[in-house]
């Protein structure tokens, strides 16, 4: 069996006006599938974020994936190692997403040749990841402050006969009790048992005190997450990140670098997790070295597939760090991966993010995956267990190029709000 095809599509799907530390989210969310043929007939599927610089080396990998034995991952990932150059740490960038290219190209590669494995052998990705160790993945809520409104077509309005979650959704939420009120309807809708705030917005007084509210409405039962994406100084890390003692499950990213994250760690009662510090295997020693986090959230969209993510849990494993995983926008080929992830990871130590009840458009057959009781029930069928829906494909690609957008830039959305803002990459 050999790989002939690899065919890439961009596409767009809705996303509402979530405020973060490097602006607004604007009204879609691009996203990449990647559909991988072989000479037998079969069909793998993965799903990176959407960027035009990251599908010209897709389209370039070409070159190297076509004719490759999909079954022999290792085989393909030296070659793929040997074409490409290597990206240095610095590569990574200061904002809050990942601007990597070609360890997208690994990653899209890896899911689907595992998804054309599971395919050929009948078996779910998970158990070639090692085996199933829960059938039921748990995920966490992910809050944002927002201004009102939803995304793409819904930009510039609302939907009046929204009830329940959907209306929620299209709330602003700027305030403590605007959080409350969409931590309240989130947790309503999907039964999660974990909540995170993405920060980095407003002044740390302000989060800090909708993290107060938070754990004032929700309990100690219900744990809580902080990201403020490194804009904090060591110093305010420090003086903030102590009022949250007591109240955090614990606190991602306060400030940048290993070092200043040791800092910060050696001063405060409570772990400290990173998807911005340490976030490739050359980094991991200093990792250790330094002491900069308790927790390593992997991405197996920035890691370079699942295989590279099992790795990254061995190693969280064998030096006592807890692990978990990141999430960005994503749609049902990516929450699938995600999940069969979650599945077959012996020492996850927390539930996922994910940033999936946000978004309400996908591109799988059946529909968007349900998250009950907080969790996403591991798909039954070979490979990831989800197939493409044509038609939804081919809408969310005519949104990618009517939109008009092909990079993520969070900074033109809030200049249509503030309009001086600029991204900083330590604010306070």
């Amino acid at each position: 069996m050999r790989i002939s095809e690899i065919h890439i599509t961009p596409i767009a799907l809705g996303d509402p006006p979530l405020l973060n530390a490097a602006g607004l989210h604007a009204p879609y969310a691009l996203r990449t599938v990647v559909e991988v043929v072989t000479d037998n007939g079969l069909r793998g599927l993965a799903e990176v974020p959407g960027s035009a610089a990251v599908d010209a080396v897709l389209e370039e990998s070409r070159n190297v994936a076509v004719g490759a034995d999909p079954l022999n991952w290792h085989a393909l990932q030296a070659k793929l190692e040997a074409y490409f150059q290597p990206e240095s740490s610095a590569a990574r960038g200061e904002t809050p997403w990942d601007q990597r290219k070609i360890v997208q190209v690994f990653s899209a590669l890896d899911v689907a040749c595992l998804d054309i494995a599971g395919k050929a052998f009948g078996v779910p990705v998970a158990t070639l990841l090692g085996g199933i160790v829960r059938e039921r993945v748990p995920y966490s809520a992910y809050l944002f402050y927002k201004y009102e409104g939803a995304g793409g077509e819904l930009a510039f309005g609302t939907d009046p006969a929204a009830t329940g979650w959907a209306a929620a959704r299209q709330r602003a939420a700027l305030d403590p009790d605007g959080i409350v009120a969409q931590a309240r309807a989130m947790v309503d809708e999907f039964g999660f048992g974990s909540i995170k705030l993405k920060g980095g917005v407003f002044e740390p007084e302000q989060e800090v005190a909708a993290l107060k509210a938070l754990h004032s409405a929700f309990g100690p039962s219900v744990p809580l997450r902080y990201d403020p994406n490194a804009v904090w100084s060591v110093e305010t890390s420090i003086r903030w990140g102590k009022e949250l003692e007591g109240i955090l499950e614990y606190f991602e990213d306060p400030t940048r670098g290993q070092k200043d994250m040791a800092s910060v760690r050696r001063a405060l009662k409570m772990p400290l997790a990173t998807n911005m510090c340490t976030t490739s295997f050359a980094e991991l020693p200093g990792s250790i070295r330094f002491g900069s986090e308790d927790i390593i959230l992997t991405d197996h969209h920035y890691w370079g597939g699942l295989h590279s993510s099992m790795e990254l849990a061995s190693f969280c494993r064998n030096f006592g760090l807890g692990v978990s995983m990141h999430s960005n926008n994503h749609g049902g080929i990516s929450m699938a991966a995600m999940t069969h992830l979650g599945a077959a990871m012996p020492n996850l130590s927390y539930a996922l993010d994910t940033h999936y009840p946000w978004q309400w458009e996908d591109i799988i057959v059946g529909g968007r995956f349900k998250i009950e009781d907080g969790c996403v029930i591991l798909p039954t069928g070979p490979g990831l267990g989800v197939e493409l829906d044509r038609d939804a494909l081919a809408r969310a690609h005519e949104n990618y190029l009517r939109c008009g957008f092909k990079e993520r830039d969070d900074a033109p959305e809030m200049r249509k709000k503030v309009p001086d803002w600029k991204f900083m990459s330590t604010r306070w």
